[in-house]
């Protein structure tokens, strides 16, 4: 049986990264995009990053264009425009695809150990993506991939994934997840 250190992600120069290095650190993993509604999610993160760095978080921020063609630029565009706006200090990774035939074999194996849960309510956007995703597929909610841009999975110290937030999940829950696990 796999766990999560069995797999890597790449750095924008292609290089792999094992996330056996990350053994015994929190990780926050999610797909990203530039051109979102939910792109000043950046902002947030990065002070979750800043607040829980030195405890032992990790950031796998997969920039990801399958999302409405959101993420359209280069990785170092990718990289620069997140530095610029949102004055983010860690590394994004090289752009890839989280679904599809040649997703991620993280995201796979991400998407096998937590389902989705259902958009919270109360969010101004989770009736838009219900409404979009129903209509592309009536039975979306049933299946495991992932959904949209900002969709963050929880990895524990142990390498266990522990909770998938979908894109409109309110910010505060990530970071009381994210504490009650440093």
């Amino acid at each position: 049986m796999s766990t999560i250190y069995d797999y890597s992600v790449f750095t924008p120069k292609g290089e792999e990264v094992s996330l056996s290095k990350f053994k015994g650190k929190v990780m926050l993993i999610f797909n990203s995009a530039t051109g979102c509604g939910f792109t000043p999610q950046y902002e947030q993160i990065e002070e979750m990053y800043k607040k829980y760095h030195d405890k032992g978080l990790e950031l796998i921020d997969v920039p990801c264009n399958q999302f409405g063609a959101q993420a359209p630029g280069t990785d170092e565009e990718i990289h620069q425009f997140c530095t610029l706006h949102y004055n983010t200090t860690y590394e994004p990774f090289k752009k890839s695809d989280v679904n599809g035939p040649n997703e991620l074999k993280l995201f796979t194996y991400l998407k096998s150990q937590k389902g989705v849960e259902g958009f919270p309510k109360g969010h101004k956007l989770t009736p838009v993506l219900e409404e979009m995703l129903g209509k592309a597929d009536p039975d979306y909610a049933k299946k495991p991939d992932i959904k949209w841009n900002f969709t963050k999975f929880v990895v524990n110290r142990d390498g266990e994934v522990v909770k998938r937030f979908e894109p409109t999940e309110d910010m505060a829950n990530v970071d009381a997840c994210l504490a009650s696990l440093l």
